[in-house]
């Protein structure tokens, strides 16, 4: 997929509280020598919402920040705290912005869709209610915060806003939020069944808009690989999530073709912004730098298949579609990890 190095979620079995996970995730990273690890620090204890994590221990075993993932914090005051203790070790606070008690046991956004297909909805409040909650603590406590897989116009609007205010914010959105919306959901496709849900057209070209403007600073896959059977029952009894890494690229490529960013813009949403956001020396290719890179056709068209997925999980929407723009080459600390099948050296 290109992919050099992936920042990992707390959410591991056992959660990333602790220096020692921390470290056993980059040793393991290390052994395969297939690409780099950046572990992401869990905000409380046992991601379980109520007391904090040892955030000095994390940042020195290589944490990029801390985040509780889609776990909800116990209250505000905990959340506060948790900014307050970030920002005395200069750590960003990575946010799922969702108002759990708004989404509910929603499966879909809150809209037409839903509700011609008898789905429970997930208004775009649940996004925009956390937002502007964050914000808030974020201007109180001064700390430095990243919000992950923005999905509604709305919010992308508040996040642009604040930094136009000079708060330290910045914000990713999924490749697939940047493509699909809440139409694919039609005909109950479970492979479309995402956290956050894919929501309406507007929000999906107002996504566009704000990462062409640079609010939304970077692209991401959100990858969450599934055995077969988690999408196999009911729409709203289905795992949530993408298999992603092998459409990341080529999804960012196509916003070259529709017009949306440069080519320059989409590779630094991939790269160089992203290594900003986690505070890594990566990303870029000056003299001196580690040779992580990525070689890609950008001309190269592919149909994605079976039997193009690397990936544990096949778990995707985009399985059929024609796609333009293929890696051919990837090197990690300047050695070939991968390489397309008849390709050249």
């Amino acid at each position: 997929a290109g992919i050099t190095t992936l920042c990992n979620p707390p959410d591991t079995d056992p959660v990333v509280d602790s220096a020692a996970v921390a470290a056993l995730l980059q040793r393991r990273a290390e052994r395969g020598g297939m690409a780099r690890i950046v572990p992401m620090g869990a905000l409380t204890l046992g991601l379980a919402g109520a007391q904090l994590s040892e955030m000095s221990a994390l940042k020195e075993a290589g944490c990029a920040g801390v985040s509780n993932d889609i776990y909800p914090v116990e209250n505000n005051l905990v959340m506060r705290r948790a900014l307050e203790y970030a920002a005395t070790f200069d750590l960003t606070v990575f946010i799922r912005p969702q108002d759990h008690h708004l989404v509910n046991k929603g499966c879909a956004h809150e809209g037409a869709v839903s509700t011609r297909l008898g789905l429970p909805g997930i208004p775009t409040a649940a996004e925009t209610v956390a937002v502007a909650c964050h914000l808030a603590l974020i201007e109180q406590t001064g700390a430095r915060a990243h919000f992950n897989l923005i999905s509604s116009e709305r919010a992308a609007q508040m996040i642009a806003r604040a930094q136009h205010d000079g708060l330290p914010v910045t914000a990713d959105a999924c490749a697939h939020q940047l493509h699909l919306t809440d139409k694919d959901v039609l005909d109950f496709d479970s492979q479309c069944h995402v956290s956050p849900p894919l929501r309406s057209q507007r929000d999906r070209d107002g996504l566009r808009r704000w990462l062409n403007h640079g609010a939304i600073t970077a692209i991401c896959s959100d990858h969450q690989p599934h055995e077969r059977d988690a999408k196999l029952a009911p729409f709203s009894a289905t795992a949530t999530g993408i298999s992603a890494l092998e459409t990341l690229l080529p999804l960012s490529l196509k916003l070259v073709d529709e017009g949306v960013l440069s080519l320059s813009a989409v590779i630094a949403c991939l790269t160089s912004r992203p290594a900003r956001i986690l505070g890594i020396e990566a990303g870029t290719l000056t003299p001196g730098a580690q040779a992580d890179v990525c070689v890609f056709d950008p001309g190269a068209w592919w149909t994605l298949d079976h039997q193009s997925m690397r990936s544990q999980g096949h778990n995707t929407p985009f399985l059929g579609w024609e796609m333009k723009g293929r890696v051919t080459h990837t090197l990690l600390k300047g050695r070939i990890v991968h390489r397309l099948a008849g390709g050249e050296d």
